[in-house]
């Protein structure tokens, strides 16, 4: 039996379909009778996200998928759509699935005709992921406005090109409560920024940006800005970070206004320095007073003590030769000497009269009084044998000395200590070492460590610095350094002491 014969593609009574490169589209397409509006064919995207089968919708029209869309409205459309060649117009709707959801179409409609059958193509777009991306786009956004308008201060992107021109890409609404500026003037002028910044300032920003160009680390920098708005300068504090480009480095980050923390920071300096100038001024009344003491005792009651035992050696010789009297005179004689040696000893603690021959000899004595007292070796050295300094440097230079090498006897554990003073061309510096158990900063942290803070207290009045370190083999380096005089003073100061003379070279 012989097949059927498959009817011809121009036969005048074929059903018209979609091309089989439009039935492979992912673009829902479907094919219209003109006349009835009814679906003539659809193609494969279309029925599986409508979930009707071909049969199902060739029994529909768009109203059916489309419940929301009128004859007029739709009639008025393609009123509008020209029979010219390529002639489209665009409908925005939505499509019911069988199971009832709805999901946003865009169709663009077009004529055809085949043998005379009028035929519309309706191509839509599915619109549902547009949306949610639009949608959560729009989410993001309003996140990002809300912590933006939240934030204390000014978010912003800076951009700096190779030719050295900047831009501000992107200013927060803080613009103009932290600058003066609108976010619109100074992405108009962005030069405004930097003649915002003090002149004084504007080194140091400039510097700091180039730096962070360089490196492509963090930009931090804090300075000053004239506010003209309000005629008053804040302090500003930036922090950024770069992103470079192929032409330009981008920075995003925040500015905040830093005034009440650093003047509240500047008012705690100053207070500091006050403060330190206080306690330098009460040493030094305390130093005036133990010397004013120190003379006292030494000059009254030495010299009582001295009257006394003179008198009392002249009283025993003329003692009758009763040995009670004399075992009585003998007795004040030995507590006359032993009150001599507590006012010497007492005059010493109070104002050690080796300060008088130098700083050098008066570290050398008391490195040596300390060897005898604790039973310690303790070596003095220095590379100088006589070094200038005022009454107040040495004095305190002392105090320090001393309180070290009571340190070490109290807390050290040290078989050794070594001691080094040296003048360099710009300082004064001493180092005692002990060969110890060291010291560490929980100890330095002690509530009740005064020693140590005194030390740095005296020191940093003398303009230098009190630095604490691990010795190499073990132990504790206590590194003093005092600031002398520059060379150039010292010696004009020199040559103006100098009695004059006629070989004399002139000061350099």
């Amino acid at each position: 039996m012989s097949k059927p014969k498959r009817p011809s593609a121009a036969a005048p009574h074929d059903t018209p379909c979609l091309a089989a490169v439009m039935q492979g589209s992912p673009s829902e397409i479907y094919l219209i009778d003109a006349a009835t509006l009814q679906f003539v064919d659809v193609n494969a995207a279309a029925r599986a996200n409508l979930q009707y089968d071909a049969a199902a919708l060739a029994a529909m029209t768009p109203f059916t998928l489309a419940p929301q869309l009128t004859r007029v409205q739709f009639g008025a459309l393609l009123a509008g759509l020209g029979h010219a060649i390529g002639a489209q117009v665009n409908l925005h709707t939505e499509h019911r699935r069988r199971d009832g959801t709805l999901y946003p179409l865009t169709l663009r409609l077009l004529r055809a005709d085949r043998d005379g059958q009028a035929l519309l193509i309706a191509i839509g777009e599915d619109m549902s992921a547009p949306r949610a991306s639009a949608a959560a786009l729009e989410q993001v956004q309003s996140h990002f406005n809300a912590i933006v308008s939240n934030t204390p201060g000014l978010v912003y992107q800076f951009r700096l090109g190779a030719d050295g021109a900047v831009a501000f890409p992107y200013l927060s609404d803080g613009c103009q409560a932290l600058l003066g500026l609108t976010a619109a003037e100074l992405q108009r002028r962005p030069d405004l920024f930097l003649e915002l910044i003090l002149v004084d300032d504007r080194k140091s920003y400039l510097d700091s940006m180039q730096a962070s160009r360089a490196s492509l680390w963090s930009w931090n920098w804090e300075g000053r800005i004239w506010v003209d708005a309000w005629k008053d300068v804040k302090w500003i504090n930036l922090r950024s970070s770069p992103r470079a480009g192929a032409d330009a480095v981008q920075w995003e980050g925040i500015m905040t206004n830093i005034t009440e923390s650093r003047l509240e920071q500047l008012e705690v300096q100053r207070s500091r320095a006050r403060l330190a100038e206080l306690s330098a001024h009460a040493d030094r009344v305390k130093e005036q007073e133990r010397t004013r003491i120190a003379r006292e005792i030494h000059d009254d009651l030495g010299g009582n003590l001295t009257a006394i035992k003179m008198a009392l050696a002249m009283l025993a010789k003329r003692l009758p030769g009763d040995p009670d009297l004399a075992a009585k005179a003998a007795y004040l004689d030995q507590l006359v000497d032993r009150s001599i040696d507590a006012v010497h000893r007492i005059s010493l603690d109070l104002r050690p009269s080796m300060l008088d021959l130098g700083i050098v000899a008066a570290l050398e004595w008391q490195s040596k009084e300390f060897e005898t007292q604790a039973g310690l070796p303790c070596h003095f050295a220095s590379n100088q044998k006589e070094i200038e300094l005022d009454l107040d440097q040495a004095t305190a230079l002392f105090r320090i000395f001393q309180e070290a090498l009571t340190n070490i006897a109290k807390h050290a554990n040290a078989s050794r200590v070594t001691v080094r003073l040296a003048r360099l061309r710009h300082h004064i510096s001493l180092k005692i070492t002990d060969n110890g158990g060291g010291i560490w900063q929980a100890d330095r942290a002690k509530p009740k460590s005064f020693g140590i803070r005194g030390m740095a207290e005296r020191a940093n009045a003398l303009g230098g610095t009190l630095t604490l370190s691990h010795a190499a083999g073990g132990g504790t380096v206590v590194a003093i350094k005092i600031k002398l005089a520059t060379p150039r003073a010292t010696i004009i100061a020199a040559a103006a002491a100098a009695p004059a003379s006629g070989n004399s070279a002139p000061p350099v």
